[in-house]
């Protein structure tokens, strides 16, 4: 069975209305018609990535592929894991963790977005909370860390829910003029102080901790 050679698929991560994990073929196929229908409204512009731009066909394209080039180009030493998080058994959006010598650094950054027929329902706290429980709780992280541009308020509001601290900025162009962003931080102690979502994890196997670079 393809779990004994790639793990990562048993991993379930369950909060009170969400469960996290990787999706079948046909699931992801779900994924790529949700990005298309839209992930933001067609006056913003809250990532880097031209989603809004693209026609709906190619959006669902691109999902498909990153996710197809994540899972190819996945060494314990980098990976990027994206959780497609699923409510009642359908899928609402992506939260992907992705680290570099995990197992030395315990640091990851992140990043997540949800169809636009499913925002202001607080799934991205949702998700984001079950994906910090994986990371601390589960993985022995020490650090997450997250970027958002300084008019993603939305993004700002949940990262300072959930206890981030201010980290630097990071300039970018976009669309020939420079963009800045907030860059956040969360340490471990501040996660513990300010978890409040129940959230379980299960399948994380000693094969899942092989690939995410923490065997032994």
């Amino acid at each position: 069975m393809l779990i004994e050679h790639w793990p990562l698929i048993g991993l379930r991560v369950i909060s009170p209305r969400l469960e996290l994990r990787l999706p079948t073929e046909d699931e992801l196929a779900e994924v790529a018609d949700l990005a298309a229908r839209g992930i933001h409204p067609p006056d913003a512009r809250p990532f880097l990535f031209p989603w809004g731009e693209l026609p709906p066909a190619e959006r669902a394209r691109h999902v498909a592929q990153m996710h197809w080039r994540r899972l190819g180009r996945w060494t314990p030493q980098e990976w990027a894991l994206n959780l497609v998080a699923f409510h009642e058994g359908r899928p609402v959006g992506v939260q992907d963790v992705r680290a570099k010598e995990f197992g030395i650094r315990r640091e990851v950054v992140s990043g997540s977005w949800i169809g636009l027929e499913h925002q202001g329902r607080g799934f991205g706290t949702e998700m984001r909370a079950a994906m910090l429980h994986l990371l601390f709780a589960e993985l022995g992280g020490q650090f997450a860390t997250s970027l958002s541009f300084t008019d993603n308020l939305s993004s700002l509001a949940v990262s300072r829910k959930l206890g981030y601290r201010e980290d630097g900025i990071e300039r970018d162009v976009l669309d020939g003029q420079v963009v800045q962003s907030l860059r956040l931080r969360l340490s471990r102690e501040d996660w513990a102080r300010h978890a409040q979502t129940p959230v379980a994890a299960t399948g994380l196997t000693d094969g899942c901790r092989e690939l995410l670079g923490i065997a032994g």
